[in-house]
């Protein structure tokens, strides 16, 4: 099975950067759903309503998606803030990520080049502070086996980062294991190899 693990945000993420006088708040968030982005934005737009503008990009999937992506330049010239916020969220190599650039404007006009510069800079300051952790694909996987493998079986596990979720003791010992979907291939076939053929198995995603 192909790795579908990926970077998101691992928390929420805010900072300000100023250009020529203007204050961009960028807020970053995971969003598994481009509704939960919608909420997301909703909320930053309430937390800052006197902003000039509140502009936003989300990406939904995996790093570099494309099929489930948004965009807003919030009243800025056409062009100038969602669309270089998503282009630097997808070069970011981070997925199910939205973020927000609430610009409080200084006075200075930017010019469009400059704004897209300052959007651009906004959204990957931000990043920069972003902390990440994997997306998993978690399954699990129940096994029915004799006694003794039970030694050699849990000496395999953390190799394929299987945790141990419930244990039963009756004629035959029963694990339920949870661990990430794309090992569940090579695992199955190394206790089949362990236990001669004599484990039985069923996976659960």
């Amino acid at each position: 099975m192909a790795s579908s693990r990926h970077p998101i945000p691992a928390e929420p993420c805010r900072c300000i950067v100023e250009v020529q006088r203007s204050r961009f708040i960028t807020t970053i968030e995971q969003a598994e759903s481009p509704e939960a982005a919608l909420q997301f934005i909703s909320r930053v737009k309430q937390e800052y309503p006197d902003a000039n503008h509140n502009c936003w990009a989300y990406l939904i999937g995996s790093p570099g998606s494309t099929d489930r992506i948004g965009l807003s330049d919030d009243g800025e010239p056409h062009g100038v803030a969602g669309k270089p916020m998503l282009t630097t969220l997808q070069h970011a190599g981070i997925g199910d990520i939205a973020v927000v650039v609430s610009r409080y404007f200084g006075g200075i006009k930017l010019g469009k080049g400059g704004m897209v510069k300052a959007y651009t800079l906004a959204v990957q300051t931000a990043l920069e502070q972003l902390s990440v952790t994997d997306k998993i694909d978690w399954a699990e996987l129940s096994l029915c086996f004799a006694y003794p493998l039970l030694s050699p079986i849990e000496k395999l596990l953390p190799e394929f980062e299987a945790e141990i979720i419930e244990r039963n003791f009756t004629e035959q010992i029963l694990l339920r294991l949870k661990l990430p979907a794309e090992n569940i291939t090579e695992i199955r076939t190394r206790l089949i190899d362990l236990s001669a053929g004599q484990i039985k198995l069923k996976q659960k995603y």
